[in-house]
């Protein structure tokens, strides 16, 4: 099975960088194992959940920035942007959760990709049920400032959720070797 997949991104790579015969002349057998590796929800050729993925992130850091510094004695405005800011941080984490069930729900059979895609939405469902516990334990304050032990909570979340988005990316996109090492193999 592992074999399957390395073959699968070898083919991806070699039609789609030309190093093969060109993606023209390739095997329709090769072009059908490419198309089912892309994600099926695209914006102008464009995968929409990577791309949602950044606006969570983004306001839950915001967050967490605007909390420290209420903590550290700025004034509570910046507790009341935090609190903001996780209010929209979860209604973009909602929309990024459905945009990866609507791509799971199209990964066909019982595979490896399936299995991680379950894994990461779970990952991701995690992180949104933290958020939303913190807003409704901020909710509880007029000020809706941060203590110092939700604090550490909110840090908890937003490192789970800067993880879960680092190993989706690696998944989808993993890093290729550099091309002084690919020369040294004797690859041009």
């Amino acid at each position: 099975m592992l074999q399957i997949a390395y073959m699968q991104i070898w083919i991806t790579e070699r039609v789609s960088t030309g190093l093969g015969r060109g993606s023209e002349s390739a095997h329709p057998h090769h072009r059908r194992l490419i198309k089912k590796m892309e994600s099926r929800l695209r914006i102008a050729g464009q995968a929409v959940q990577p791309v949602l993925m950044m606006f969570p992130l983004g306001l839950f850091t915001m967050a967490a920035l605007f909390d420290a510094g209420n903590l550290m004695g700025g004034p509570d405005i910046l507790g009341a942007l935090g609190f903001w800011n996780i209010v929209a941080g979860l209604i973009g984490g909602v929309l990024v959760a459905l945009a990866g069930a609507i791509d799971l729900m199209l990964v066909r059979g019982d595979t490896r990709a399936r299995r991680v895609g379950v894994l990461l939405g779970l990952m991701h469902m995690g992180v949104l049920i933290l958020f939303a516990v913190i807003l409704m334990l901020r909710m509880q304050n007029l000020d809706r400032t941060v203590g110092g032990g939700l604090f550490v909570v909110e840090a908890l979340a937003l490192a789970a959720a800067l993880y879960g988005a680092y190993y989706g990316g690696e998944l989808i996109n993993p890093r290729k070797a550099p091309a002084f090492a690919r020369a040294d193999a004797g690859h041009r």
